[in-house]
């Protein structure tokens, strides 16, 4: 444990060989993500679809530095950052939505940790944030987009509030149970992002420029399917 994370005030920070363990893990996931969905033609990544999952997530760990509001134990209501990785799985399916979920996780960890055991960060950084990528399973959905989103929200708000109840439930105020303290603390930040984002998918020019994203970035795709229904 020492040689990748110090004690430090109650909580653990990685050490430099425990960042260098983390970048490792990133880029061994993104390797082995493309070699398992590549194995056939069917579902192999190709150049668009990494540049495409690769700007999304990049647009996700941007616009999660700009905090319009921060709790004080930790979560913030960004500037939609939780929507650009869901995103990933609206344009491409579950595999590439969970990789880029896990992959915005890992990235989460390295650049701003809070770790106070192994069980709390796998909770928090691996399910809760990897979570946001069963938004894939709405891809083909007519509200795909909507729909995707909200399963994203909700997932990762479930691991939030279990990690909550599991190592946080101390910090309940006397009176209220642990899970209800979870649920009230972290549906707060998670609930008024999705409201906010919500708002802004409401406008029909923002919809339809991310309907146009999607036909861009599967282009190929179409075009295929419609030479082979000729």
């Amino acid at each position: 444990m020492s040689l990748f994370m110090n004690l430090v005030d109650d909580t653990y920070e990685l050490t430099s060989l425990g960042y260098g363990l983390l970048v490792v893990l990133f880029i061994l996931a993104l390797v082995a993500a493309c070699f398992f969905t590549g194995r056939d033609r069917k579902n192999h990544f190709s150049v668009k679809q990494l540049v495409f999952a690769g700007m999304c997530v990049t647009l996700a760990m941007i616009t999660s530095m700009i905090k319009i509001w921060e709790m004080p134990m930790g979560g913030a209501v960004t500037l939609f950052s939780m929507f650009f990785i869901t995103f990933v799985g609206y344009l491409y399916g579950v595999r590439a939505g969970l990789t880029s979920a896990l992959a915005y996780g890992l990235l989460q960890l390295i650049i701003g940790p809070y770790i106070i055991s192994i069980p709390q960060l796998i909770c928090d950084y691996i399910l809760a944030f990897g979570a946001l990528g069963v938004s894939g399973l709405f891809s083909r959905f007519k509200h795909g987009m909507s729909l995707g989103y909200i399963a994203g929200v909700l997932g990762r708000l479930f691991f939030a509030v279990l990690s909550g109840v599991i190592f946080f439930g101390q910090y309940a105020p006397e009176g209220m149970s642990a899970f209800r303290y979870s649920l009230v603390y972290n549906g707060s930040y998670l609930g008024a992002e999705a409201v906010l984002t919500f708002a802004i998918l409401c406008v029909p020019a923002v919809r339809n420029a991310f309907t146009r994203i999607k036909y861009l970035a599967n282009e190929e795709d179409v075009r295929e399917q419609l030479h082979l229904a000729s």
